[in-house]
């Protein structure tokens, strides 16, 4: 299934039918990582507080109303407590810097229920000195995983690896005793419905995307889609310049509006994928 992204995010989606990876350069081999950075309960309730800000509940009645399952004025969209914390695939994981954690903190989200049962995650990052909503994305993986793995591997750091749209839970143990657990089927295909060792599955990205590095032939070809990386800060210390940085490694998950671009919202889909 062919999945698009908004234009300005192009450059910065990867395409998962070649397994892309834009991450940074190689390093040497790493070991044991270390956790990845989490959000303060400041950024955490203030991201909370854009999730429900007039102008967003605005977009989100625009939003669950696009298909005319219920009227904008009907949709009544109600924002649940609190935000998670979102983590991709670590580039330099992949690459194999030392102590590097398996995973990055990307944004944070929320989620949006409409008065007809309709769900959608609310993507959030900081730019510009606040934080600020940027994309909203149809039901609630992000939510609904981070829920998933508290409850498979407490303590343990949720993350997506995007290129395949795996999810799964790295328990808390630390150096070999560590696991990677699946949280969905995408995830059980690659690692198993047991998981693997976070040396495993290192090896396992190391040889799925370490010949996709920039500065690689495979971005020379043209095929990596020459995406800048720009900033490797977490997006919870660090403001985002671009409209929309923080899927740094995104494949193309679909589904997004993209808000506060040009005025517009942009709506894609994201499909239906739950199969827990």
């Amino acid at each position: 299934m062919t999945r698009h992204l908004p234009r300005h995010l192009g450059r910065a989606a990867l395409a998962g039918t070649a397994a892309t990876l834009l991450l940074g350069l190689a390093a040497p081999a790493a070991s044991a990582d270390s956790g990845p950075a989490a959000p303060s309960a400041a950024s955490r309730d203030a991201a909370h507080r854009a999730a429900g800000a007039p102008k967003t509940l605005d977009t989100l009645s625009r939003f669950f109303s696009r298909e005319g399952a219920v009227t904008k004025a009907a949709a009544d969209p109600r924002v649940a407590d609190g935000t998670v914390p979102v983590y991709y695939l670590s580039p330099d994981f992949v690459a194999g810097e030392k102590g590097a954690p398996i995973a990055r903190l990307e944004f944070l989200a929320g989620k949006a229920v409409s008065s007809d049962g309709q769900e959608a995650s609310l993507w959030m990052v900081k730019r510009g000195g606040s934080w600020q909503v940027v994309n909203i994305a149809t039901g609630d993986d992000e939510t609904h995983y981070a829920r998933a793995g508290a409850k498979k591997a407490p303590g343990g750091t949720v993350f997506h690896e995007p290129q395949i749209n795996a999810w799964y839970v790295r328990d808390d143990r630390e150096g070999d005793h560590a696991r990677v657990l699946p949280l969905d089927k995408d995830a059980v295909r690659a690692v198993g419905a047991e998981g693997t060792s976070v040396a495993a599955y290192r090896e396992r990205v190391r040889k799925a995307y370490g010949d996709k590095l920039p500065g690689s032939a495979y971005e020379k070809s043209g095929k990596a889609g020459g995406y800048d990386t720009g900033t490797s800060k977490a997006p919870d210390e660090a403001s985002v310049s671009a409209p929309v940085t923080v899927a740094s490694s995104l494949a193309g998950a679909g589904a997004l509006v993209a808000l506060g671009v040009s005025g517009t919202a942009l709506v894609r889909r994201r499909a239906a994928r739950r199969q827990d």
